[in-house]
């Protein structure tokens, strides 16, 4: 399924860094489910217009809550850790086209990043399109967006 609210929720888990290792079942899923939730709306509000956009906006709120709370309750903090490790450097060190993976043996999930452009933005921050996988039990999810360096030098979400 390749769908800006997918990519949102993966995105958001593997950038975010936002899960302790306490964390219990409940909060990753309804944290998955309310970044979903958000990216779902915001790829409704990319289709039609006028009371059609309406719809298409209160559809993917709700088919990006589902498929974020899904992919949020499956994940563990060993799969997230691995995949934001793969992320971060993917996107700092590996040419266009090149595509790391990553797999948590404990769970048998896995997944891939792949850059897919990159390019300066107008005030010279570098940015990189990319697509990813997220293997859970033989299920596999597309996704892709953009994220861009921080003075820092991790990389962020930008969409």
């Amino acid at each position: 399924m390749k769908t800006p609210a997918v990519f949102v929720v993966v995105a958001a888990l593997v950038l975010g860094a936002c899960a302790n290792n306490g964390q219990q079942l409940g909060a990753k899923q309804t944290a998955g489910g309310l970044f979903g939730a958000v990216g779902g709306a915001v790829a409704g509000s990319q289709v039609g217009g006028g009371k059609g956009k309406l719809a298409a906006v209160a559809i993917g709120t709700l088919l990006g809550a589902f498929v974020g709370s899904e992919i949020g309750k499956s994940l563990d903090n060993a799969d997230k850790a691995a995949m934001a490790q793969t992320t971060q450097q993917t996107l700092e060190t590996q040419p266009v086209g090149t595509t790391s993976t990553w797999r948590n043996p404990d769970s048998g999930h896995s997944g891939t990043v792949t850059p897919t452009s990159t390019y300066q933005t107008p005030s010279g921050q570098h940015c990189r399109e990319y697509s990813q996988t997220v293997n859970i039990g033989g299920k596999i999810e597309e996704a892709y967006g953009t994220a861009c360096r921080q003075p820092d030098g991790t990389w962020q979400i930008k969409n």
